[in-house]
């Protein structure tokens, strides 16, 4: 365990001179950008080390490996993202232990998301994925809706009990006019961020980069960076 506690210390140190320098060479402060640790394939262990080191936010994209990790590490001062396609048969375990949602994608979620809120007594944060390698009224290939969609499925958020609109997220897309150009790809959402703000000005989360473009995110604006291999390791996927 001390291995790995020193192994994990010494990449997350690497990732925070990552996230520094980006912000340096951006013009902006280092506390504009929250890590986001994604732990998802990882252990709990891994969670209570993350935690000892000073880490407060989390994400998971996978419920059933989620759940139960969640539930193991209650005790700690962690914030949960959900980050991955979310059923809306799973909302209601997803709701038991996530304080943010960064998956909101469709009216059908919105309304399973703040019935199980609801029922909860909780207040949810919700991002809308965008994804930018599809057309303006489509879905992308990973989730998320089309820029065209924002508006209506925002609007939808801000007015369903039990959920509170944060702001947007996107992963870089593969395909598409963006694909390869992950800063042109983060810039475009820190333009739909800016668009949405007009109409939800507390909506100000900017959810973007990861490992390996986590500095293209922060250059053009993240105000979360979501890292796992980089902090963690690489180990075999799930399923």
């Amino acid at each position: 365990m001390t291995d790995r506690k020193d192994e994990i210390a010494a990449n997350l140190a690497n990732v925070e001179e990552r996230i520094a320098a980006a912000c340096a060479a951006a013009g902006r402060r280092r506390d504009e950008v929250t890590l986001i640790v994604v732990t998802k394939t990882y252990p709990a262990s891994d969670v209570r080390i993350l935690a000892g080191l000073g880490v407060r936010h989390v994400a998971e994209n996978r419920d059933q490996d989620a759940a139960p990790k969640a539930a193991e590490c209650s005790d700690l001062p962690l914030t949960w993202h959900f980050v991955g396609q979310l059923q809306t048969n799973k909302v209601r375990s997803v709701v038991g232990y996530a304080d943010l949602v960064q998956s909101v994608d469709r009216s059908r979620l919105v309304t399973a998301l703040s019935r199980e809120a609801v029922r909860a007594g909780r207040e949810l944060g919700c991002l809308i994925q965008v994804a930018l390698d599809a057309g303006e009224s489509a879905r992308g290939e990973r989730g998320g809706v089309a820029p065209g969609g924002i508006e209506e499925l925002a609007d939808l958020v801000a007015a369903a009990d039990g959920l509170r609109l944060d702001g947007l997220m996107t992963v870089a897309p593969l395909t598409g006019e963006y694909a390869g150009r992950e800063r042109a790809a983060f810039g475009r959402l820190m333009d739909l961020s800016t668009h949405l703000r007009g109409a939800h000005p507390a909506a100000n989360m900017v959810s973007a980069g990861m490992s390996a473009d986590l500095e293209q995110a922060v250059a053009a604006g993240a105000t979360h960076v979501r890292v796992g291999s980089a902090v963690l390791g690489v180990r075999a996927r799930l399923g």
